[in-house]
């Protein structure tokens, strides 16, 4: 565990869990949208990306799942339900408004991960599966839901951004880094990775099939 000031720490990563829901549950209602949900429809998606991956990343941690301590991250997705009515012409011209949302909630949701992981005395490497889990894994389940193939199984390096970002982040703190300033520059690093990886259509090898 690395040292450092526990309430520093804790406000961090409240900041980061409410900001990475509002901007996750903006990317799962977005998605739901383009599907033609109902509002509640879209209200499941947004709720599901906003807190799927830290459920997964408390229960395995055998912690209480965080939106079960407060109720303001179902009324976080409502606000991001309110906003994507209220502008949905003004995002339906920002092609790109579903990839900056998201790609806000995957690093900031690697992030509090790893800070919550590291703060139950985890070493790095679980931190960083951890990281990688509250990321990504509330972006497969709304994926499935829409009755698609995960985005980060197949398409621009995503998953992997979130484990670059979350090595940096160990890193830095090992290196006695503030702690929000270490939260700062994975934040940057991971929206880079991302950005140049769409931008330049990077992607991991894909394997090939037995079948000729």
């Amino acid at each position: 565990m690395i040292d450092e000031n526990p309430d520093l720490v804790k406000i961090v990563q409240e900041v980061i869990e409410f900001v990475g829901t509002f901007a996750f549950a903006i990317s799962g209602i977005r998605h739901a949208a383009a599907r033609h949900f109902d509002w509640f429809g879209g209200f499941v998606c947004g709720i599901v990306v906003a807190i799927g991956g830290g459920t997964i990343r408390d229960v395995m941690l055998g912690e209480t799942p965080f939106w079960m301590t407060s109720a303001l991250y179902l009324v976080c997705t409502a606000l991001a339900q309110v906003f994507v009515i209220t502008f949905a012409h003004s995002l339906k011209r920002l092609d790109n408004a579903w990839f900056v949302f998201d790609t806000l909630g995957l690093a900031l949701f690697t992030i509090a991960g790893m800070q919550k992981t590291l703060a139950c005395g985890h070493p790095f490497w679980v931190a960083v599966i951890m990281g990688c889990i509250t990321g990504s894994a509330g972006g497969v389940i709304r994926d499935i839901l829409l009755n698609k193939v995960p985005v980060i199984f197949h398409k621009e390096i995503y998953a992997m951004a979130s484990v670059a970002g979350g090595v940096l982040y160990w890193v830095m703190l090992h290196m006695h880094v503030n702690v929000g300033i270490a939260a700062v520059i994975t934040f940057l690093v991971i929206c880079l990775i991302r950005y140049f990886a769409v931008r330049y259509h990077i992607s991991l090898p894909l394997l090939r099939s037995e079948e000729k």
